[in-house]
């Protein structure tokens, strides 16, 4: 999984944005994604595109045609999944009591629908860290 540059907590607003962004099948220009977002005027989609552009979160995919003007359209660089995982991990490693890591996987996999299945996916994981660790040993 590649890390997340700036891992911080997404405001609301840059969180609907993302949300708009990761759902379409094609990049977007700020007035598309105003429009999926009645709570979203224009200019409140340019500011939070700003952020998100300066946080890496989302590059400019193409310069297109709005009706007559040419503008700009906008892409995710950063998956949910992968932005989801970072902002835990971000949680997770302010909290004062930390929790051990194995203790947090285990207390995961009693929340799995397939334990076995995930079990056998966490060992071939592991096998692989193993290995990369054995590697950087080297």
């Amino acid at each position: 999984m590649p890390r997340v540059k700036n891992a911080l907590l997404l405001t609301e607003r840059e969180m609907d944005v993302m949300k708009i962004l990761w759902n379409s099948k094609k990049p977007l220009v700020a007035s598309e994604i105003a429009k999926k977002d009645e709570s979203l005027s224009n200019n409140t989609v340019q500011s939070v595109l700003r952020k998100l552009m300066a946080k890496k979160y989302i590059e400019v995919a193409d310069i297109v045609y709005s009706g007559t003007v040419l503008t700009r359209s906008y892409k995710p660089v950063v998956s949910k999944k992968d932005l989801l995982i970072e902002q835990f991990i971000n949680q997770f490693n302010k909290s004062e009591d930390s929790i051990p890591i194995p203790s947090l996987v285990g207390t995961l996999l009693k929340h799995e629908k397939n334990e076995k299945e995930t079990i056998e996916k966490l060992e071939k994981i592991l096998e692989e860290r193993k290995k990369a660790l054995n590697q950087e040993e080297k």
